[in-house]
């Protein structure tokens, strides 16, 4: 893990350990090998490079997907409670609309048998008084 290959003047080389990449003027990274041979600098860099930002975007793409979903668990109730007013609001009407109906069918009724006292009707109840 200590050595650094260097293909151009094929020795090993302690490791730079204070700089992260070896200096140029040690190798050149696509002739510069770490720890075992077959480990090219230039591949294990994009390697490095290509992963992490796989990881980056798909937590990036979690965080979007879960602020979406939460909006739209959000947004849902909303919808919901709209839809429960409109089929309260539908059922009042409806209620209202019986409820005239009946009224309606009960005042004919009255006034046919003159109980109905606004009644147009000539005749009235008789009362014992």
């Amino acid at each position: 893990v200590q050595c650094l290959w260097c293909y151009t003047n094929n020795t090993c080389i302690d490791y730079p350990v204070r700089s992260i990449l070896p200096p140029s003027s040690l190798c050149s990274l696509s002739n510069a090998r770490w720890g075992v041979c077959w480990i090219n600098f230039e591949a294990l860099i994009i390697a490095i490079a290509v992963v992490a930002g796989l990881m980056l975007l798909s937590i990036a793409v979690c965080c979007c997907y879960c602020c979406y979903c939460r909006r739209r668990s959000r947004s849902r109730p909303d919808e919901d409670e709209e839809r429960l007013a409109r089929k309260r609001e539908e059922r009042r009407l409806q209620s209202l609309q019986r409820k005239h109906e009946r009224k309606m069918k009960h005042d004919e009724i009255r006034k046919k048998y003159g109980l109905l006292q606004d009644s147009d009707n000539p005749y009235s109840r008789f009362e014992n008084e």
